[in-house]
Protein backbone atom coordinates (compact mmCIF):
# COMPACT_ATOMS: atom_id res chain seq x y z
CA UNK A 1 0.00 0.00 0.00
CA UNK A 2 2.89 2.46 1.01
CA UNK A 3 4.47 1.74 -2.78
CA UNK A 4 0.76 2.71 -4.64
CA UNK A 5 0.75 5.96 -2.22
CA UNK A 6 4.03 6.47 -3.34
CA UNK A 7 3.72 6.22 -7.01
CA UNK A 8 0.80 8.29 -6.58
CA UNK A 9 2.04 11.15 -5.10
CA UNK A 10 -0.26 10.41 -1.90
CA UNK A 11 2.59 10.16 0.05
CA UNK A 12 5.47 12.14 0.41
CA UNK A 13 9.06 9.92 0.25
CA UNK A 14 11.06 10.37 3.52
CA UNK A 15 14.09 12.29 3.16
CA UNK A 16 17.17 10.42 2.45
CA UNK A 17 19.22 10.22 6.20
CA UNK A 18 22.43 12.34 5.99
CA UNK A 19 25.10 10.48 5.52
CA UNK A 20 27.88 10.37 8.87
CA UNK A 21 30.30 12.63 9.12
CA UNK A 22 32.80 10.51 11.22
CA UNK A 23 32.86 7.32 11.19
CA UNK A 24 35.22 5.04 12.95
CA UNK A 25 35.80 1.12 12.16
CA UNK A 26 36.69 -1.26 14.74
CA UNK A 27 36.93 -4.18 12.68
CA UNK A 28 39.64 -5.15 10.26
CA UNK A 29 36.98 -5.87 7.81
CA UNK A 30 35.14 -3.15 8.32
CA UNK A 31 37.98 -0.49 8.63
CA UNK A 32 38.92 -2.16 4.56
CA UNK A 33 35.23 -1.52 3.47
CA UNK A 34 35.44 2.36 5.10
CA UNK A 35 38.34 3.14 3.38
CA UNK A 36 37.45 2.01 0.07
CA UNK A 37 33.95 3.32 -0.13
CA UNK A 38 33.72 6.18 2.37
CA UNK A 39 35.48 9.95 1.61
CA UNK A 40 38.61 10.43 2.81
CA UNK A 41 36.94 12.62 5.36
CA UNK A 42 34.50 10.62 6.83
CA UNK A 43 36.98 8.05 7.94
CA UNK A 44 37.77 9.30 11.87
CA UNK A 45 39.35 5.95 12.94
CA UNK A 46 40.23 2.35 12.08
CA UNK A 47 41.74 -0.36 13.90
CA UNK A 48 45.74 -0.36 14.47
CA UNK A 49 45.61 -3.86 12.17
CA UNK A 50 44.62 -2.38 8.90
CA UNK A 51 48.01 -0.08 9.54
CA UNK A 52 50.13 -3.43 9.39
CA UNK A 53 50.85 -4.05 5.53
CA UNK A 54 51.63 -7.54 6.00
CA UNK A 55 47.59 -8.19 7.35
CA UNK A 56 45.79 -4.93 5.42
CA UNK A 57 44.97 -4.56 2.15
CA UNK A 58 44.35 -0.62 2.80
CA UNK A 59 46.98 -0.39 4.90
CA UNK A 60 48.76 2.51 2.65
CA UNK A 61 45.47 3.94 2.35
CA UNK A 62 45.40 4.10 6.22
CA UNK A 63 48.66 5.86 6.70
CA UNK A 64 47.49 8.99 8.97
CA UNK A 65 44.37 7.74 9.63
CA UNK A 66 43.72 7.49 14.04
CA UNK A 67 44.07 4.14 14.70
CA UNK A 68 42.52 2.01 17.87
CA UNK A 69 42.57 -0.70 19.56
CA UNK A 70 38.87 -1.06 19.52
CA UNK A 71 38.58 -0.04 22.88
CA UNK A 72 35.29 2.00 23.79
CA UNK A 73 37.22 4.95 25.42
CA UNK A 74 39.30 5.04 22.72
CA UNK A 75 36.57 5.00 20.31
CA UNK A 76 34.48 7.32 21.95
CA UNK A 77 37.59 9.93 22.12
CA UNK A 78 37.33 10.30 17.96
CA UNK A 79 33.95 11.71 18.53
CA UNK A 80 32.25 8.99 15.63
CA UNK A 81 28.75 9.58 14.28
CA UNK A 82 28.72 6.15 13.55
CA UNK A 83 30.78 3.21 14.88
CA UNK A 84 31.28 -0.14 12.41
CA UNK A 85 31.73 -3.25 14.17
CA UNK A 86 32.01 -6.75 13.27
CA UNK A 87 30.31 -10.25 14.65
CA UNK A 88 33.53 -11.17 16.74
CA UNK A 89 34.57 -7.13 17.72
CA UNK A 90 34.72 -7.04 21.62
CA UNK A 91 31.33 -7.12 22.40
CA UNK A 92 32.04 -5.06 25.90
CA UNK A 93 33.53 -2.44 23.90
CA UNK A 94 30.05 -2.82 21.19
CA UNK A 95 27.70 -2.76 24.68
CA UNK A 96 29.32 0.77 26.45
CA UNK A 97 29.22 2.26 22.81
CA UNK A 98 25.32 1.37 22.75
CA UNK A 99 24.63 2.18 26.16
CA UNK A 100 25.61 5.76 25.95
CA UNK A 101 23.76 6.54 22.71
CA UNK A 102 26.67 5.84 19.61
CA UNK A 103 25.06 4.47 16.79
CA UNK A 104 26.64 0.59 15.94
CA UNK A 105 26.65 -1.09 12.96
CA UNK A 106 27.55 -4.82 13.40
CA UNK A 107 28.43 -6.44 10.07
CA UNK A 108 28.32 -10.72 9.86
CA UNK A 109 31.00 -12.79 8.68
CA UNK A 110 29.52 -13.95 5.86
CA UNK A 111 30.50 -17.80 4.52
CA UNK A 112 29.06 -17.41 0.75
CA UNK A 113 29.61 -14.58 -1.81
CA UNK A 114 25.86 -13.79 -1.66
CA UNK A 115 26.65 -13.25 2.19
CA UNK A 116 29.87 -10.94 0.69
CA UNK A 117 27.44 -8.58 -1.02
CA UNK A 118 24.89 -8.59 1.73
CA UNK A 119 27.72 -7.07 4.28
CA UNK A 120 29.00 -4.49 1.17
CA UNK A 121 25.87 -3.39 0.86
CA UNK A 122 25.30 -3.11 4.49
CA UNK A 123 28.41 -0.86 5.29
CA UNK A 124 28.03 1.44 2.16
CA UNK A 125 24.75 2.15 3.00
CA UNK A 126 25.05 2.78 6.72
CA UNK A 127 28.20 5.03 5.63
CA UNK A 128 25.95 6.28 3.02
CA UNK A 129 27.53 5.35 -0.30
CA UNK A 130 24.79 3.20 -1.54
CA UNK A 131 26.06 3.75 -5.20
CA UNK A 132 30.16 2.78 -4.47
CA UNK A 133 28.84 -0.64 -2.95
CA UNK A 134 26.75 -1.36 -6.11
CA UNK A 135 29.83 -0.49 -8.11
CA UNK A 136 32.21 -2.53 -5.94
CA UNK A 137 29.60 -5.72 -5.66
CA UNK A 138 29.57 -5.22 -9.64
CA UNK A 139 33.71 -5.30 -10.21
CA UNK A 140 33.72 -8.05 -7.92
CA UNK A 141 31.13 -10.42 -9.62
CA UNK A 142 32.55 -9.52 -13.06
CA UNK A 143 36.06 -10.62 -11.70
CA UNK A 144 34.68 -14.06 -10.05
CA UNK A 145 32.61 -14.48 -13.24
CA UNK A 146 35.89 -15.29 -14.98
CA UNK A 147 35.79 -18.26 -16.97
CA UNK A 148 38.12 -21.27 -15.22
CA UNK A 149 38.59 -24.05 -17.61
CA UNK A 150 39.73 -26.45 -14.73
CA UNK A 151 41.36 -29.94 -15.66
CA UNK A 152 39.71 -32.84 -15.89
CA UNK A 153 39.56 -34.72 -13.37
CA UNK A 154 39.50 -31.48 -11.24
CA UNK A 155 42.02 -31.53 -8.69
CA UNK A 156 41.12 -32.75 -5.06
CA UNK A 157 42.66 -29.36 -2.88
CA UNK A 158 42.61 -28.87 1.02
CA UNK A 159 43.58 -26.08 2.78
CA UNK A 160 46.31 -26.08 5.62
CA UNK A 161 46.07 -23.11 7.98
CA UNK A 162 48.88 -22.80 11.37
CA UNK A 163 47.75 -24.89 13.72
CA UNK A 164 46.03 -27.87 10.94
CA UNK A 165 43.21 -25.70 10.22
CA UNK A 166 41.13 -26.13 7.06
CA UNK A 167 38.18 -24.76 5.40
CA UNK A 168 35.36 -27.07 4.95
CA UNK A 169 31.67 -26.82 3.92
CA UNK A 170 29.94 -23.87 4.95
CA UNK A 171 33.06 -21.52 5.12
CA UNK A 172 33.59 -18.44 2.88
CA UNK A 173 37.05 -20.54 1.67
CA UNK A 174 35.28 -23.24 0.92
CA UNK A 175 32.65 -21.45 -1.64
CA UNK A 176 35.53 -19.87 -3.60
CA UNK A 177 37.52 -23.11 -3.79
CA UNK A 178 34.34 -24.59 -5.85
CA UNK A 179 33.60 -22.07 -7.90
CA UNK A 180 37.38 -22.01 -8.85
CA UNK A 181 36.66 -25.95 -10.25
CA UNK A 182 38.12 -27.21 -6.79
CA UNK A 183 37.25 -30.48 -5.30
CA UNK A 184 37.39 -29.56 -1.70
CA UNK A 185 38.69 -32.85 0.12
CA UNK A 186 37.74 -31.91 3.65
CA UNK A 187 34.09 -31.74 2.50
CA UNK A 188 34.48 -35.46 2.57
CA UNK A 189 35.76 -35.79 5.89
CA UNK A 190 32.88 -33.99 7.72
CA UNK A 191 34.76 -31.62 9.69
CA UNK A 192 33.66 -28.25 11.01
CA UNK A 193 33.79 -25.65 8.69
CA UNK A 194 37.16 -23.85 10.22
CA UNK A 195 38.33 -27.73 11.79
CA UNK A 196 41.48 -29.50 11.98
CA UNK A 197 42.95 -31.55 9.48
CA UNK A 198 45.57 -34.27 10.04
CA UNK A 199 48.75 -34.45 8.03
CA UNK A 200 48.19 -38.61 8.49
CA UNK A 201 44.55 -37.71 6.07
CA UNK A 202 46.71 -35.30 3.46
CA UNK A 203 48.49 -38.29 2.25
CA UNK A 204 45.46 -40.77 2.94
CA UNK A 205 42.66 -39.00 1.31
CA UNK A 206 45.05 -38.79 -1.80
CA UNK A 207 45.04 -34.84 -2.06
CA UNK A 208 46.96 -32.97 -5.71
CA UNK A 209 46.66 -29.75 -4.23
CA UNK A 210 47.73 -28.27 -0.55
CA UNK A 211 46.80 -24.19 -0.16
CA UNK A 212 49.37 -22.93 2.67
CA UNK A 213 49.67 -19.27 3.52
CA UNK A 214 51.20 -17.27 1.35
CA UNK A 215 53.30 -15.27 3.86
CA UNK A 216 52.43 -14.15 7.34
CA UNK A 217 54.23 -11.35 9.59
CA UNK A 218 55.60 -11.71 12.93
CA UNK A 219 58.38 -14.35 13.76
CA UNK A 220 58.48 -17.98 13.73
CA UNK A 221 55.50 -19.57 16.02
CA UNK A 222 54.57 -23.24 16.80
CA UNK A 223 51.37 -22.48 15.08
CA UNK A 224 53.25 -22.01 11.75
CA UNK A 225 55.98 -25.33 12.41
CA UNK A 226 53.25 -27.21 10.95
CA UNK A 227 53.49 -25.75 7.47
CA UNK A 228 56.85 -26.69 7.34
CA UNK A 229 56.54 -30.05 8.53
CA UNK A 230 58.85 -32.63 6.76
CA UNK A 231 56.11 -34.68 5.53
CA UNK A 232 54.72 -31.80 3.77
CA UNK A 233 58.17 -31.64 1.98
CA UNK A 234 58.74 -35.34 1.20
CA UNK A 235 55.33 -35.19 -1.11
CA UNK A 236 57.66 -33.29 -3.47
CA UNK A 237 56.07 -33.23 -6.58
CA UNK A 238 53.35 -35.05 -6.02
CA UNK A 239 51.37 -32.41 -4.53
CA UNK A 240 51.18 -28.58 -5.67
CA UNK A 241 51.20 -26.15 -3.19
CA UNK A 242 49.41 -23.11 -3.65
CA UNK A 243 50.22 -20.05 -1.71
CA UNK A 244 47.09 -17.34 -0.62
CA UNK A 245 48.01 -14.43 1.26
CA UNK A 246 45.86 -14.69 4.34
CA UNK A 247 44.94 -10.92 3.61
CA UNK A 248 43.19 -11.88 0.57
CA UNK A 249 40.16 -13.70 1.96
CA UNK A 250 40.49 -12.66 6.03
CA UNK A 251 37.87 -10.61 5.24
CA UNK A 252 35.06 -9.72 2.35
CA UNK A 253 36.36 -7.37 0.24
CA UNK A 254 37.62 -6.65 -3.25
CA UNK A 255 40.69 -8.49 -2.29
CA UNK A 256 38.58 -11.81 -2.42
CA UNK A 257 38.73 -11.39 -6.32
CA UNK A 258 42.95 -12.16 -6.21
CA UNK A 259 42.03 -15.22 -4.21
CA UNK A 260 40.06 -16.14 -6.50
CA UNK A 261 42.15 -15.67 -9.29
CA UNK A 262 44.88 -17.74 -7.54
CA UNK A 263 42.66 -20.74 -7.23
CA UNK A 264 41.39 -20.58 -10.44
CA UNK A 265 44.61 -20.52 -11.87
CA UNK A 266 46.16 -23.34 -9.65
CA UNK A 267 42.80 -25.05 -11.10
CA UNK A 268 43.93 -25.45 -14.57
CA UNK A 269 47.03 -26.21 -13.81
CA UNK A 270 49.37 -22.92 -14.31
CA UNK A 271 52.23 -22.35 -12.31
Amino acid sequence: MRGLLLAFGLLAAAPAAAAPARVVSINLCTDDLLIRLGDPSQVAGVTWLSTLSAGSNVAEQARGVPSTHGFAEEVIGLRPDLVLAGRYTSRQSVAVLRRIGVPVVDADAPRTLDGVREEIRRVAQAIGHADRGEAMIAELDRRMSRPVAAREPKLRAAVLRPNGFSAGPGSLIDDLMRRAGLVNVVAELELDNYGQLPLELVIAKGIDALIVDGARAGPPAMATEMLRHPVLRRLGDRVKIVRVPPKLWTCYGPSLADAFDILADAAEGRP
